[in-house]
């Protein structure tokens, strides 16, 4: 989730095949809840758009736990959150209260800035819950960073769906495999999540610049390489490959990417923004209280790290 210190992801080369980088997140454990994280990483900054890219549990809350992200701010991006299992609920500064549940997809664009929250409801935290999903940061055009903040939720149902062949394809966002994404974006992206039963293929045009591949569950096949769960594998530019479940048991992946970015982003906390002397202003603006409130949440927030290492 947001607002904890980073720990760069292990990342390894590879000399020959599609697959150009294979990054293994480092996990972190918050108070029995653990997090996963693949970008940024010391090899790789972004893939397409994505500039951060979180694996969210899976976890099980007992009677009275939850999840209770406080009040945080952000700015130059938007966050993008997609769960397997479970439900959040997102509260942000435009006064949105809303709830996202597995094969929905939240998109909060910061723009110029926004405060949002994340927490497990009071019915939920009563009686247990479970959590497993992944929040993504999406870096936004140099142009667009100032943009007004916004807020848009789609439910699963308005995501379209391929289910053939022994796979079934959501696309969260984007246009690919005949589908087409209603979710708006500002730059050429694609985001699909993917489940691949024993011996089901997914081609991979080369539609898309910068591509791709974490593998969520089971294990993938990739020009004859084998993958297993934990891996988030970056493929060359402009590559046409498959990617293939050669297990007894089904598999599951999500495909992120689009077009290359129009130049590094610097990083600090929950900022991002091609200049970093805007992010010196987004940390001193928080500072001093001169973000919007989030209504309903209120009562508490995380406050500026002392330091953290900016990022570029």
């Amino acid at each position: 989730m947001n607002g904890e210190p980073r720990q760069n992801p292990v990342s390894g080369k590879i000399e020959a095949g599609p697959i150009e980088t294979a990054i293994v997140p480092r996990a972190r454990d918050l108070g029995g809840f653990e997090v996963r994280r693949a970008l940024p990483s010391h090899a790789r900054q972004m893939i397409g758009p994505f500039v951060f890219f979180d694996q969210m549990g899976p976890a099980e809350f007992r009677s009275g736990q939850g999840i209770d992200v406080r009040p945080h701010p952000h700015i130059n991006l938007a966050t993008v959150t997609y769960l397997f299992d479970g439900e959040i609920i997102h509260r942000d500064s435009l006064g949105t209260m809303q709830s996202i549940r597995p094969g929905a997809v939240n998109w909060m664009t910061a723009g110029r800035g926004i405060v949002h929250s994340e927490r497990t409801s009071p019915e939920m935290k009563a009686r247990g819950s479970r959590l497993f999903g992944l929040q993504t940061w999406v870096a936004l055009p140099a142009a667009d960073e100032e943009t007004e903040p916004s807020f848009a939720h789609y439910d699963a149902t308005a995501l379209p769906v391929l289910d053939a062949e022994g796979k079934q394809v959501r696309l969260v966002v984007g246009e690919a495999w005949g589908l087409r994404s209603p979710v708006k974006t500002l730059s050429d992206t694609i985001y699909a999540d993917v489940v691949l039963n024993p011996g089901a293929v997914l081609p991979l045009d080369a539609t898309h610049e910068e591509r791709g591949v974490y593998v969520v569950a089971g294990t993938v096949d990739i020009a004859g390489d084998r993958f297993p769960s934990g891996q988030l594998l970056v493929f060359r530019p402009f590559d046409a490959m498959t990617v293939r479940n050669p297990e007894k048991e089904a598999a599951r992946i999500v495909v992120i990417g689009g077009e290359t970015m129009d130049g590094p982003r610097h990083i600090w906390w929950n900022f991002v923004s091609s200049r970093p002397e805007r992010i010196e202003q987004a940390k001193a603006d928080w500072k001093f209280g001169r973000f919007d409130p989030v209504p309903g949440d209120t009562e508490e927030f995380i406050p500026l790290p002392d330091e953290i290492p900016i990022s570029n």
